[in-house]
C-alpha cells in the first residue's frame, strides 16, 4: 500500500505515468535513505516515540535492506513508487507495529531531501578521488614526456613553441580548479534537511534535528523548511555544474588526443587495445574512446540544462516537477565517474612521439620571441613586429618556412628559448 493511500485505488495508467522511472532511479538513493532512516529511528527513540526493542528491530531491518541492496536483491516495485515506500513496507512486514512508526516526524519530502544530500556528498567525494587520480596520471605522463617540445596552436594554426608538459599542465590546472569547486559544493551540501517535513516543519513533536545531523555527519541543520524545498533544485544544480566543469576539461583533453593521434599529426599513439576497427576498412584503428568522451560531455551538459529547466519558475513549496530531477543528477554522476577513470587509464597508456612532436617546431614559431628581443634592445614593439614579419615573409617566399629546427638561414635568425614544461 502506498504511504498516501486512503482507500481509493489509483488508476493504473495514471500510476504508470506519474511513477515513471523512479523505482529504477531510487535504487541509487536507497542506501542513503536507509542511512537517514536509521538516524531518524534513533532520534524517535530518544524523544520517546520508539521503545528500545522497537528501535533494535528497525535498525536490524534497515541493515537487512542495506545488505540486500548491496547484492542487488532489494526490489522497488512500480506499485511502491519510490524507495521510501519500499523501505517502510519492508520494515512493517518485518517489524510489525514498529515499522508503522518509522514515518513519525517526517515526510517523503524531507526523506528525499536528506537522501539526495547524502548521495551527492558521498558521490562527490568519489569524484574528488577520481579527479586526483587523473591529476596523478597527468603528473606521471609529464615526468616521462613533459620535456618534449611541440607546436602550440591558435585558430588551429601553428603559433608559438609549446611542449607536451605545458599541454598536460593545462589539464592539471583544470583538475586543481575542479577540486576547489567540489569542495565548495560539499560545503553547500553540508546541512541537514531531515525534520523539515513537507516544507512547514513537524507539529506536536519536538524533533532533535541536531541529533540526526550529527548522526549523518552534517555540521548544521537547514533552519527554514520552505528553503529546504527550494534548495533541493538549487543544490543539485550546483552539483551538476561541478560535474559539467569536470566533463568540460575531459572533453577538451579527449578532443586534443583525437587530433594528436591523427596520422597527419602523429604526436600521440593510443594503445591498440583502446581503439576499435572498421567493418569495411581492414587497416582502420578508430579512437572511439576519445570521440565518446566529448559526446558524454554534451550529455552531461544537456542533463544540467534539463535540470535547470525543470526547476525554473516553480512556486514555493514542493512541486512534483522535482521527481524528474533525480535522473539527470544520477546519470551525470555515473558518466563523470566513469569518464574520469577512463581518462586516467587512457593517459597512462598513451605514448608521445618525440620526433614527430619536435618536427612541428618550425622556424616561424619563434617570430614572437625574436620580436621581443628587438624590443629589449630598444626597438618599439610595433616596429619590431613589422620587421620580423617582413623577414618572415621574405624567407617564406624563399621556401624555407618548413625547414627543420637547427638548419637554414631562417632558423639562425631566431634563437630558441627553453621548452616550457609542466610543474606539478
Amino acid at each position: 500500500m502506498k504511504l498516501w493511500n486512503k482507500g481509493i485505488e489509483l488508476n493504473q495508467q495514471i500510476e504508470a505515468y506519474t511513477v515513471g522511472s523512479d523505482p529504477q532511479t531510487d535504487l541509487y538513493m536507497l542506501p542513503y535513505d536507509v542511512q537517514a532512516s536509521a538516524a531518524h529511528a534513533k532520534m524517535l527513540h530518544k524523544i520517546g516515540v520508539l521503545k528500545a526493542d522497537e528501535l533494535k528491530m528497525l535498525l536490524s531491518g534497515l541493515e537487512e535492506i542495506k545488505s540486500l541492496a548491496a547484492e542487488n536483491k532489494f526490489v522497488i516495485e512500480p506499485s511502491d513508487e519510490d524507495c521510501h515506500t519500499a523501505i517502510e513496507k519492508y520494515l512493517t512486514s518485518k517489524c510489525g507495529e514498529a515499522g508503522k512508526k518509522i514515518h513519525t516526524g517526517r515526510s517523503r519530502n524531507d526523506q528525499i531531501l536528506v537522501a539526495l544530500a547524502l548521495y551527492q556528498i558521498d558521490q562527490l567525494k568519489t569524484v574528488k578521488g577520481l579527479v586526483k587520480e587523473f591529476a596523478a596520471a597527468l603528473a606521471k605522463s609529464k615526468k616521462k614526456y613533459g620535456s618534449i617540445g611541440m607546436a602550440g596552436y591558435t585558430h588551429m594554426q601553428r603559433a608559438m613553441p609549446s611542449s607536451v608538459g605545458l599541454w598536460l599542465g593545462a589539464y592539471a590546472d583544470a583538475m586543481a580548479d575542479n577540486l576547489i569547486l567540489i569542495d565548495a559544493q560539499l560545503k553547500v551540501l553540508d546541512q541537514n534537511p531531515l525534520g523539515t517535513g513537507a516544507g512547514y516543519n513537524i507539529p506536536v513533536f519536538n524533533l532533535d534535528r541536531q541529533m540526526t545531523a550529527k548522526e549523518l555527519g552534517f555540521s548544521k541543520v537547514q533552519e527554514n523548511p520552505i528553503y529546504a524545498q527550494h534548495a533541493r533544485g538549487k543544490f543539485a544544480a550546483g552539483t551538476l555544474s561541478v560535474l559539467s566543469s569536470v566533463m568540460y576539461a575531459l572533453n577538451k583533453f579527449a578532443s586534443d588526443l583525437t587530433l594528436f593521434s591523427m596520422s597527419e599529426f602523429g604526436y600521440a599513439k593510443l594503445p591498440a587495445e583502446f581503439t576499435t576497427g572498421s567493418s569495411i576498412m581492414p587497416q582502420k584503428r578508430n579512437p572511439d574512446v576519445t570521440e565518446m568522451m566529448p559526446a558524454q560531455n554534451h550529455v552531461v551538459l544537456r542533463q544540467e540544462i534539463k535540470h535547470k529547466s525543470l526547476i525554473s519558475n516553480l512556486k514555493f513549496g514542493f512541486n512534483r516537477y522535482m521527481q524528474l530531477t533525480k535522473e539527470p543528477l544520477v546519470h551525470s554522476m555515473e558518466i563523470t565517474k566513469f569518464s574520469l577513470s577512463i581518462a586516467a587509464l587512457l593517459l597512462e597508456k598513451t605514448e608521445f612521439d618525440k620526433k614527430k612532436c619536435e618536427a612541428s617546431l618550425t622556424p616561424e614559431l619563434y617570430a614572437t620571441e625574436e620580436a621581443y628581443k628587438l624590443v629589449k634592445s630598444g626597438v618599439p614593439f610595433r616596429d619590431a613586429y613589422r620587421q620580423v614579419g617582413e623577414k618572415y615573409n621574405k624567407y617564406k617566399k624563399q621556401g624555407l618556412r618548413a625547414a627543420p629546427r637547427g638548419a637554414g638561414r631562417f632558423i639562425s635568425l631566431f634563437s630558441f628559448s627553453s621548452i616550457p614544461s609542466l610543474s606539478v
